[in-house]
């Protein structure tokens, strides 16, 4: 799939992540990490092994701590492209994670969920928080869509949407 494509929303689903999709997650979390895998001075087995434990860890992490959080693959034409991972338990839409494979991304995927989950926010009267690292390009596209940093932890800025902070 190329990054200059216009995309159909029509064409764009959600479904439930299921057992058989370990190997896709995988894939989707280890092309977050590619730039920083670069950097290493590892055999491609040493980053396999350190990119698994790390999903690993990730996925135990989220269980623990977001355990009504739904998890999701994103699907273009039928294709699994990304992952969401949304808990709306709270008094808030949390968005714990969003990732694309690195050759959908600046597709207008990303915008196009983000945009539904505004709107599903806007209609029930929800904030919505994210975090997002400090270095990750898509922290413009949140300023973009009326997302607010209301602080830094370690790494992330937390970002808030609120129906008030509609872009102008």
């Amino acid at each position: 799939m190329k990054t200059d494509l216009v995309v159909d929303t029509k064409r764009l689903t959600l479904r439930p992540a299921e057992e058989g999709d370990g190997e896709f997650l995988y894939r989707v979390y280890a092309s977050t990490r590619s730039d920083e895998m670069a950097l290493v001075d590892w055999s491609d087995e040493q980053k396999e092994t350190f990119l698994r434990m790390q999903v690993s860890a990730q996925v135990e992490h989220y269980k623990i701590h977001f355990p009504h959080a739904e998890q999701s693959i994103i699907e273009y034409e039928g294709i699994p492209v990304g992952r969401l991972i949304v808990d709306r338990s709270g008094d808030w839409i949390h968005i714990i994670d969003i990732a694309l494979l690195s050759e959908v991304r600046n597709a207008g995927i990303g915008s196009a969920i983000m945009k539904d989950l505004i709107e599903e926010a806007q209609h029930d009267n929800r904030e919505i928080m994210l975090r997002v690292e400090f270095f990750n390009p898509a922290r413009r596209l949140y300023s973009r869509l009326g997302f607010v940093q209301t602080s830094e932890v370690s790494i992330y800025h937390e970002m808030v949407w609120h129906p008030k902070n509609l872009p102008t």
